[in-house]
């Protein structure tokens, strides 16, 4: 299967664990299982959480030397703003990136896809295993309070 077929592919998920920040109440981590087995990754925050970071920012730039203070704010890694934070939100939110076929680009794959007999050439450094799979597997058992 060629990349743009595996796009084109419409994957179920099969387990969905939403973490719960104690301390944070406007954002969660998200991963998900597709039924191919592969993990994705991504974070969903409310707008007040932007609003949060915006103003987190702001403070931060007053103590910079050479530095206008302004609000805005970055976001490193895929964000998914969403009204709630609730599980069915998340989920119907999931379902409709699948639908929509953007799920791809909202979250972060965190398994190495499925080894293509044509190019056996490893893609990363360690062998061809993802570094954040290992993470994942360790968040996943070790670290992780989910909502299942």
């Amino acid at each position: 299967m060629t990349d743009q077929d595996a796009t084109n592919h419409l994957q179920i998920p099969v387990n969905v664990w939403v973490e719960l920040h104690a301390d944070d109440r406007d954002a969660r981590d998200v991963l998900v299982k597709m039924e191919d087995g592969n993990l994705y990754t991504s974070v969903f925050v409310t707008p007040s959480y932007i609003t949060r970071q915006m103003e987190l920012t702001f403070e931060f730039s007053k103590h910079i030397e050479d530095t206008i203070p302004a609000r805005f704010c970055t976001l490193d890694v895929p964000h998914i703003v969403v009204e709630s934070l609730n599980r069915e939100a998340i989920e119907d939110t999931i379902d409709n990136l699948l639908a929509m076929g953007l799920f791809g680009s909202a979250f972060t794959q965190v398994t190495d896809p499925p080894e293509d007999p044509a190019n056996s050439q490893p893609t990363t450094s360690n062998g061809g295993t993802r570094a954040t799979q290992e993470v994942a597997a360790v968040v996943l058992s070790d670290v992780l309070v989910v909502e299942d």
